[in-house]
This record gives structure tokens, sequence and C-alpha cells, in this order.
């Protein structure tokens, strides 16, 4: 019993709790959402917010936030699509998305720890810039006809699992072993949690802020790759809003917005969850004009949760310094009595 009410404590399990509450209460509603296909279809589905959302819990961790995301899988997605289409290999056409997210990744971190501009305005900033840029570079037209080599990557199976599917998994068990057990990956959160203790350890902050963006920006270039060959075309508003729900999946996903909580595998298990309610509500023969609406109210209902999680959590920690505090000096002070 006690070990089940420590697993209740931690956010990844209750967000875990979550998504099976709703595929088993829609699929009383409907019994051909609780179906295997059906849950294929949610993970295969949300692979490219699952991408978005390791990149951005990487930020937000820091205490940051990167609302750009959805300008660079765009752009990325329109430059590496003209280059397929024009006949430049599969191989080039990523190392150059991952160079561009890489790029402005930097620049978007460059703007926040050297110029100090707040993370929002940098990154709303570079959202517009990078809108710009994928229109004047693809003159305002859709990127159609990709090579039909690469629109089969995101169908290849393995043992009957997706095999896009399999490497992202993978890869979000990389990067969550790496910010939880290595010394250096845990540097981002200790910057989130506290900056000033963060530095007084030795701790390179501006170094790490920085990486974090890059990682933000390269995570969403690879999103960018994934759509390309889910979709099969760019328009010129890929990813457009795409950034709102990513937040919504990290938060829900127990990573805080003030940073220096969360994990990745709670913002990948937030993702799916995002993408399982779109689903749900077509099964549920619910208008598709509610979506919206319901995952704003459910980013709003997040976000208030989350801060009033956060504040508990401070008070508890203030008393519990108190209570220290109050129990020393009453051991000094009986101590001193004695030594009288």
């Amino acid at each position: 019993m006690s070990k089940f009410k420590t697993l209740m404590k931690k956010r990844e399990f209750r967000t875990l709790f979550f998504l099976v509450a709703i595929f088993i209460i829609v699929g009383l509603v409907n019994s051909d959402f609780l179906t295997i296909g059906t849950i294929q279809n949610s993970l295969k589905s949300s692979l490219l917010y699952i991408v978005l959302a390791v990149g951005l819990t990487v930020v937000l961790l820091t205490g940051n936030i990167d609302i750009s995301v959805g300008g660079t899988l765009g752009l990325s997605a329109a430059v590496s699509g003209l280059l397929l289409k024009n006949g430049g290999s599969i191989f080039v056409s990523i190392v150059v998305a991952i160079l561009i997210g890489a790029i402005i990744g930097l620049i978007n971190g460059l703007g926040v720890t050297k110029l100090k501009i707040s993370s929002f305005i940098m990154t709303l900033g570079m959202l517009e810039i990078t809108r710009v840029i994928q229109v004047i570079y693809t003159d305002g037209q859709w990127v159609e006809n990709l090579p039909a080599g690469f629109k089969q990557l995101s169908q290849m199976n393995v043992l009957g699992f997706n095999l896009l599917l399999i490497i992202v998994m993978a890869g979000v068990i990389i990067v969550h072993l790496f910010l939880t057990r290595s010394r250096k990956g845990r540097y981002f959160s200790a910057i989130g949690d506290n900056v000033d203790g963060a530095i007084l350890l030795g701790v390179p902050v501006q170094r790490y802020v920085t990486y974090s963006f890059i990682a933000s920006g390269v995570c969403a270039a690879l999103a960018g790759l994934i759509f390309a060959s889910q979709i099969g075309f760019i328009s010129t508003t890929a990813g457009l809003g795409i950034e709102m729900t990513v937040i919504a999946a990290s938060v829900l996903g127990g990573v805080s917005l003030s940073g220096g909580v969360g994990t990745v595998i709670g913002a990948t298990i937030g993702a799916v969850i995002m993408i399982s309610i779109n689903s749900a509500l077509i099964y549920m023969k619910i208008p598709a004009f509610w979506n919206d609406a319901i995952s704003g109210l459910l980013l709003i209902t997040i976000v208030v949760t989350d801060a009033v999680l956060s504040r508990r959590a401070d008070k508890r920690t203030k008393k519990e310094r108190l209570k220290a505090r109050v129990l020393h000096q009453e051991e000094v002070s009986i101590n001193h009595a004695h030594a009288k």
C-alpha cells in the first residue's frame, strides 16, 4: 500500500493513470476505441508531439520556454522537403534540417543568455521570423510530391512495431537517463530549481541554458522531418499553433512551468494524452470544432493546477525549514543551559 502511495505522488504515474482512464471511459462508450489498432494509431500520431515535448521539456527544466518550435518545424520541413523534391539524398536532408534547428536554437539561447531577452519574447519573435523565412524560401507554395522512399520511412515496421516509434521511444529513454542519472544532465533541473544556487555550485548556467534551446531546436527539426514523412507534403502553415499543444502536453506530464521539475517520460505520456483526446472526441461523435476549446480548457486547468501545487510545495518547504531552524535553536538553548 505504501508503494502505491509513493507511486501516486509521482506526476508521471498520475498522468499515466489519466491516460488509461481516458481509454477505459471512451471504450465503454464506443468499444471500437479500446483496440490495439487504435492504441498504435494514437502512438504513431503522437510521435512528432513526443519529439517536440522532449525538446521543450529540456528548456522548461531551466525555467525558460520555447514557443518557436512550430516555426522551426515548418521551416526545417520545408527546406528538407524541397531538397528531397529536387533530387537530394535523404541523409543530406536530415543533416540540413538538424542544422537549421540547431542554429535557431543557438540564436534563441544566445538571445536569452547574452542579450538577457525574456525567453517568451525571444522565441515569439523567432517564431514569426521563421514563418516569414519559410514563405519566402518556398515562394508561398506548398512543398508536394516528396519521394516515395522518404514517405515510406514512417510506415516501416519491425516485428509488427512501427520502426519510427521504436526509434523515438529509445531516444526518449536515452534522454531521460541522461537528464536524471548523469551529473551534467541534472544541471538543467538545478538551474530551473535555483539558478543562484547552481551558479554557486559552479554550474555554467548560460552555457546549459543555451544547450537547452539548441536541444529544443534540434527536436523541432526532427519533428519537422517526421511531419513531412507522415503527411507527405508541407504547407505554408505547417506546425501552426502546435506549440500550445506541446506546452499543454509537457505540463500535463508533470513538467513545471516554473522550472526544475519534470521528466521527458511524463511529457511523452502527456503528448499521447493530447492526441488521444482528439481521437476520443471522434469516437464519441463530438464535433471537431470542440477540439481547440477542450485543449484550451485543459491547458488552463493544467496551468492553474501546476501553480497551486507549486505554491503548496513552496509553503511546505518553508514550514520544514522554519521547523528545522526552531528545533536547532531549541537544541542550542538546551546545550547552553547544560553548559551553565
